[in-house]
């Protein structure tokens, strides 16, 4: 590891992490030419040790990656992210946690973009909560994971927030300790505290209090959602959902549960929001698979695998739970 540092540039003083545990890096790239190269090195030093290789990136990115690599990359897996991430809240599960499972007793070395140019206000919100929560789950896995993040084209805000995300951050040839880096459990609360407010416009709303309720539930998703032009599979995926997270709120508040549907016409999806009283305190529930023989999560888990979209604030203490579900209309 020292060896690769100094081949980024690191400064001797810097307090970086060793290569045990987890190692958390973003990468900040300026075009296409640095991110193919910054990249292509990552994972060639990852070859030379031996170390399984994943990379989880949109299909374009892949695409220039395997052209950097040549033969190399028939090494390496690949995961086309606008797909496997479109949700990000099942990035962890089915791509992160799911690579170091296929290879125990091995350190592995993963390329993981969440966002890019052109994802959504929301998606980019969920994303930046994902990122904050990989320094949790798998904290005590052997992983080096690579988040690539455009320089030029991505806000501000992103970046910052990733600076807060990531131990480690790499531009050009320095690589050093990330001085914003925050505990990742208030970088996560924060990236979803703010959730935009529904538009003023929105009346399609729902009380319930009783699991005698939840088939009418289902009736009323499945009628706004058909006559906003949802697929009918689709809007099977949306009802079910639905009603997991209204009885997660009847089994788990004893208490009754608000759902509101609107659209978005800018993501040109349907949201369906369930408010209630109680309070999220795991983090990543829904996120990780539950150990064998629990029940825990495993209705959030699924929730997350059919919708394209989950947003779910924690650490709202008193202020009870909200959770998003979105699902895009074409």
């Amino acid at each position: 590891m020292l060896a690769d540092d100094a081949r980024r540039g690191q400064s001797p003083g810097a307090a970086l992490p060793q290569d045990i545990g987890l190692v958390h890096e973003a990468l900040f790239y300026r075009g296409a030419d640095d991110y193919a190269s910054a990249i292509t090195s990552f994972l060639r030093e990852g070859l030379e040790l031996a170390q399984p290789a994943l990379v989880a990136v949109p299909r374009s990115h892949a695409d220039q990656v395997r052209s950097a690599l040549g033969s190399d990359a028939e090494c390496i897996e690949f995961v086309d992210m606008t797909e496997a991430g479109r949700n990000p809240g099942r990035i962890i599960r089915t791509v992160l946690h799911a690579f170091v499972r296929e290879n125990p007793a091995r350190r592995v070395r993963i390329v993981d973009e969440p966002i890019w140019p052109g994802r959504s206000a929301a998606e980019c919100r969920a994303a930046l909560q994902h990122e904050a929560l990989i320094n949790i789950a798998l904290a005590d896995h052997e992983a080096t994971i690579l988040c690539p993040y455009d320089r030029h084209g991505l806000d501000a805000a992103t970046l910052t927030q990733a600076r807060q995300a990531h131990p480690v951050l790499i531009e050009g040839a320095r690589r050093e300790a990330s001085a914003d880096y925050r505990d990742p459990r208030a970088v996560a609360d924060a990236s979803l505290r703010g959730l935009p407010e529904p538009p003023e416009w929105w009346g399609d709303m729902r009380v319930f209090s009783s699991l005698t309720e939840l088939r009418a539930l289902r009736l009323f998703v499945r009628d706004l959602a058909l006559r906003a032009g949802l697929p009918s599979h689709r809007v099977s995926d949306l009802c079910l959902a639905v009603n997991e997270v209204a009885t997660n709120t009847l089994e788990h508040t004893h208490a009754s549960g608000v759902l509101s549907v609107w659209q978005d016409p800018e993501t040109d999806s349907l949201i369906c929001e369930i408010s209630d009283s109680g309070q999220l305190h795991d983090r990543l529930v829904g996120r990780m698979p539950p150990d064998e023989g629990e029940s825990h999560g495993r209705g959030l888990m699924m929730v997350n695998s059919l919708c394209d979209l989950v947003e779910m604030p924690t650490g709202q203490i008193g202020a009870g739970t909200t959770v998003r579900l979105h699902m895009r209309l074409r």
